[in-house]
């Protein structure tokens, strides 16, 4: 199972976690914000995949800079049934035509994740699938923090969203 969340801007509320807490893979579509988040993640599974968002930057990071230089800008899985890219979507623009851009980005891809909307989104309605898993920390959560989880088989995939009221 994959654990997909984003936008926790250096806070990871706790009940995500616990919901994350038997995943084997964790993808954090960024916005990370503090190395703890990076560390709670690494707590669960050694297999943490984390991109750096538009708020990932040296003067708002809290922790160890060598934790923000090793966030990458995208993430390409390979999964059992296909591959998972990971980015921010920040740089794919226009935001009304973000999933238009980004299957045409990754047309070779089974599911695109990615942030910084902050909005839960599951959009399977054509391939590759797009994915916003919410903000998973306290800032814009519009309604409570969430994350996704990924069923990835290889002949299926499911994804289950995990919301929770806000706190």
């Amino acid at each position: 199972m994959v654990g997909l969340l984003a936008d926790t801007h250096g806070v990871l509320d706790g009940r995500v976690l616990d919901a994350l807490a038997r995943c084997e893979v964790l993808v954090h579509a960024g916005d990370v914000g503090s190395a703890s988040v990076l560390d709670d993640l690494a707590a669960i599974t050694p297999d943490v995949y984390a991109v750096v968002g538009n708020n990932d930057v040296a003067k708002k990071w809290i922790g160890p800079a060598h934790a923000l230089a090793q966030l990458a800008p995208e993430h390409a899985l390979t999964l059992p049934g296909g591959t998972l890219v990971v980015r921010h979507g920040h740089r794919v623009l226009p935001a009304g035509r973000r999933h238009e851009r980004l299957r045409a980005l990754h047309p070779g891809a089974r599911a695109i994740v990615y942030g910084h909307s902050h909005r839960r989104v599951i959009d399977d309605e054509a391939d590759p699938w797009v994915l916003n898993p919410g903000a998973a920390g306290r800032a814009r959560t519009y309604g409570g923090p969430s994350a996704l989880r990924l069923r990835a088989g290889p002949r299926a995939w499911r994804v289950e969203p995990i919301v929770f009221p806000r706190a």
